[in-house]
């Protein structure tokens, strides 16, 4: 854990926001890694397909801090559910508001097809019926990728201009080589989620410097945790019990919210 921690604290950069986080409003947006898909029990009262966890990153961190958190992230959801509605759903950016002391946001998997990738090479791998088919992000999806998360921290300033925003990483899905019994993938398709997963990281970590914001370097820190790994904070496919396949599991979720907890100031 002290790699993590030094991690964080290399990542996390130190700005100048005035609003102290003792007490204050914490707003957690994204995807199912942040809302914690595959890590019951979930939030009564919050939406069934949005699937968020008690136990998620942001609802520990906010136990450690006292925070008063709110707690939008989805499964499913692209950078374009926090800009705008997502059917019944409202924008994520609307929990923002000007008294917000501080925002996290892990996003931008599935505008990329990153899991849902995954999930059907290990499909067709397997000789399952109903695989999704395989899809190929163009430069053009990379680069809109782009645009919508600087986009995002864009409007998370203008909404809360003293907050601290700060970008959670997607944590290793694989190995940085080859694959396992627990990831049934061919070469070419762990290679393609590996060059997904890479682009992702390189976008958020462009948009975070851009925008002013901080990172935590899950994708870092969660090195030797892959779902190959003798203790993984990732699932494979299948998934155990009560888990989702390639999504972080409560370990995972623990190791953030303590990188965060550790790297913001008091």
């Amino acid at each position: 854990m002290l790699r993590t921690l030094t991690l964080a604290f290399a990542l996390l950069a130190s700005t100048a926001q005035a609003q102290s986080l003792a007490g204050g409003r914490y707003v957690s947006m994204g995807s199912s890694y942040a809302a914690g898909l595959g890590v019951p029990p979930y939030q009564d009262g919050a939406p069934a397909r949005c699937t968020r966890s008690t136990r998620n990153y942001a609802s520990q961190l906010a136990a450690r801090r006292g925070l008063t958190l709110v707690d939008v992230g989805c499964s499913g959801a692209r950078t374009s559910a926090i800009l705008q509605p997502w059917g019944e759903l409202p924008a994520q950016i609307d929990a923002v508001t000007a008294d917000t002391a501080l925002v996290t946001v892990t996003i931008g998997g599935n505008d990329i097809g990153l899991v849902g990738g995954l999930y059907g090479a290990s499909c067709r791998q397997r000789g399952e019926a109903s695989c999704a088919p395989a899809t190929t992000p163009t430069e053009a999806d990379y680069a809109a990728l782009k645009t919508a998360m600087a986009s995002v921290v864009a409007a998370v300033r203008e909404r809360a201009p003293k907050a601290r925003i700060v970008l959670v990483e997607y944590p290793a899905i694989l190995p940085p080589q080859g694959a396992c019994a627990a990831t049934p993938l061919t070469e070419a398709d762990a290679d393609a989620a590996r060059t997904k997963a890479a682009r992702l990281l390189s976008i958020t970590r462009e948009a975070a410097a851009a925008g002013g914001a901080s990172v935590i370097a899950a994708a870092e820190f969660s090195r030797g945790h892959d779902a190959c790994a003798v203790e993984p904070w990732m699932n494979g496919y299948p998934a155990p019990p009560g888990g989702a396949p390639y999504h972080p599991n409560l370990a995972a979720m623990t190791a953030i919210a303590e990188a965060l907890d550790a790297a913001l100031p008091r």
